[in-house]
C-alpha cells in the first residue's frame, strides 16, 4: 500500500467559503469515526480544493456534493450491508431513470464512457471499418477505435463553437464507413440531425450516428435531449462531469431492442445466458452499485447544476465584451456548460495572468489526436482540419463549477475583463 500523502489541514472559520462550500475535512467539523471512514476520499478532494486557500481551482467536484453527503453516504451504507455489489437495484433504478431523462428505452450502466464507446462502436460494426469522428476532444473515440481495430477518420469542426461541422463529413464517406462518433464538447451542441440529413442524402444511411455525450449530460437541440438523436449514445459520469459518479461510471443508450441486447451481451464477456458466450469479443464492464447509488442521489439536481453552470459563462461573456477575448463555451438554454473555455490568439499570457491573480486554468484538450505519440505509425485519414489545428493553441479553459460562490465568478470575471487581449 503507498503511504498516505500528508495534508495539510486548515482552520475551518466559519466565513471561509471554501472551508464552508466543500465538505470541510479538517477536526472542526467532522466526527472521529466519520473521519476515518471517508479519509482516503477526503485527502483526494480536501487537498485539491483548499491546497492554497485563495486560489480558484477549475473544477471542484465535492463543492455541490456537501449538502447530499448524509443522503449519499446513507445510500451507499446500504449497498454495502446489501451483499448486492454489481447489477443490482440501484443500477436497475439509474438505467430506468436515466434513459427515460434522456428520452430513450434502452439504457447500460458500463464501467466508464471509453468503453461505453468501445461497446457502441463493436454494436455498430465498426470493427475492420473506419469510424468519422474529431481530433481535438480529448482522443476518447480514437481511443476506442483502437481498442476495436477501426480506423478514425478525422474531420474538422465549426470555428465558433468547436464542435463537428456537419458540412465535412460527407467529403469524408468512404466504403468502410460505419459510423460518425458525434462529440458534444464543452457543452456545445454538434447538430446530429444535419450529420443525418447529410448521411441521408449521400445514400448512407447504414452509417450509424453515436452522440458522446459525456460533456452534455441533460443539454438539448431542437426540443430533444442529448442522447436521443443518435443511433446510440454513450456518457461518463467521471467525478467532474456534469453528472459525477464518486469513481468511473459510464452509460450507452438506444432506442433498438436488438441494439440494446447486443449491447447487453457485450459488456460482460458476449453471454447471452450465463457462462454462455455466445457474441464476439465481449468484454468486462459494469457499473458497480456504488456509483449508481451515488447518482441516483445526484440525478433530481442535474437542471439545476446545468443552469448554474450556464449562469457562471453568461457572466464571463459579458465580461469578456470588448476585451479581445472570445468565450467558445455557449450558454444559451439547450447549453450545459460543461467547460468555460475563452480563446485567444496569446494563450500562455492570459494563463499567466489569470495565474498572478490566484486562478487556476488547464487546456481542453492541448493536442489533436493524431499529435499524440501513441498514434505515431498507427492508420487514420484526415480532412482539413483547418479550425481544428487553429484552435488547439488558442483555448483556455477558466473555473466553472456548481458551487462556485458568487465571490469566486466575481474574480475570475474581473480578471478576464482586465487583461488585454490585443494581438501583440
Amino acid at each position: 500500500m503507498l503511504p498516505a500523502a500528508p495534508v495539510r489541514m486548515v482552520e475551518c472559520p466559519a466565513q471561509d467559503p471554501i472551508g464552508i462550500a466543500v465538505h470541510r475535512t479538517s477536526a472542526c467539523e467532522r466526527p472521529a469515526a466519520v473521519r476515518a471512514r471517508n479519509d482516503g476520499w477526503d485527502r483526494l478532494h480536501y487537498a485539491s480544493s483548499v491546497m492554497s486557500d485563495s486560489r480558484i481551482r477549475v473544477s471542484v467536484p465535492g463543492r455541490h456534493l456537501r449538502p447530499l453527503l448524509g443522503e449519499v453516504s446513507e445510500r451507499i451504507d446500504a449497498v454495502v450491508r446489501s451483499g448486492r455489489w454489481l447489477k443490482g437495484p440501484e443500477t436497475g433504478a439509474f438505467q430506468t431513470t436515466f434513459a427515460s431523462y434522456c428520452e430513450v428505452d434502452y439504457c447500460l450502466g458500463v464501467g466508464n464512457g471509453t468503453d461505453g464507446l468501445e461497446l457502441a462502436l463493436s454494436a455498430a460494426g465498426a470493427r475492420g471499418g473506419e469510424v468519422i469522428t474529431v481530433a481535438n476532444a480529448g482522443g476518447y473515440t480514437t481511443t476506442a477505435c483502437r481498442i476495436v481495430g477501426a480506423t478514425p477518420v478525422y474531420v474538422d469542426v465549426l470555428e465558433e463553437s468547436l464542435v463537428l461541422d456537419p458540412t465535412t463529413v460527407e467529403p469524408m464517406l468512404g466504403p468502410q464507413t460505419r459510423a460518425v462518433v458525434v462529440t458534444h464538447l464543452f457543452g456545445n451542441l454538434a447538430d446530429t440531425a444535419a450529420i443525418r440529413g447529410i448521411l441521408a442524402a449521400a445514400g448512407r444511411s447504414d452509417v450509424l450516428i453515436i452522440e458522446d455525450g459525456s460533456q452534455a449530460h441533460g443539454a438539448t437541440l431542437n426540443g430533444r435531449k442529448v442522447g436521443s438523436n443518435g443511433d446510440m449514445s454513450v456518457f461518463s459520469f467521471y467525478p467532474t462531469k456534469n453528472l459525477g459518479a464518486l469513481g468511473d461510471g459510464g452509460a450507452v443508450l438506444c432506442r433498438n431492442a436488438h441494439t440494446a441486447e447486443h449491447i447487453e451481451a457485450l459488456h460482460q464477456y458476449g453471454w447471452t445466458s450465463r457462462y454462455e458466450s455466445s457474441i464476439p469479443y465481449g468484454r468486462n464492464s459494469r457499473m458497480d452499485e456504488i456509483q449508481a447509488a451515488v447518482l441516483n442521489v445526484k440525478m433530481p439536481y442535474l437542471d439545476e447544476w446545468n443552469a448554474e453552470r450556464r449562469s457562471i459563462v453568461r457572466r464571463y461573456s459579458q465580461a469578456i465584451r470588448g476585451s479581445g477575448l472570445k468565450m467558445v463555451t455557449e450558454s444559451h438554454d439547450g447549453a450545459v456548460a460543461h467547460l468555460a473555455i475563452v480563446r485567444t490568439a496569446d494563450a500562455a499570457r492570459l494563463r499567466n495572468h489569470l495565474d498572478t491573480a490566484g486562478i487556476d486554468t488547464d487546456v481542453h484538450y492541448p493536442r489533436l489526436d493524431f499529435e499524440q505519440p501513441s498514434q505515431s505509425g498507427l492508420p487514420d485519414r484526415r480532412g482539413a482540419l483547418i479550425n481544428s489545428v487553429a484552435a488547439r493553441g488558442e483555448i483556455v479553459t477558466v473555473p466553472c463549477f456548481p458551487g462556485m460562490t458568487d465571490g469566486e465568478v466575481d474574480r475570475v470575471a474581473e480578471a478576464l475583463a482586465s487583461f488585454d487581449g490585443s494581438t501583440r
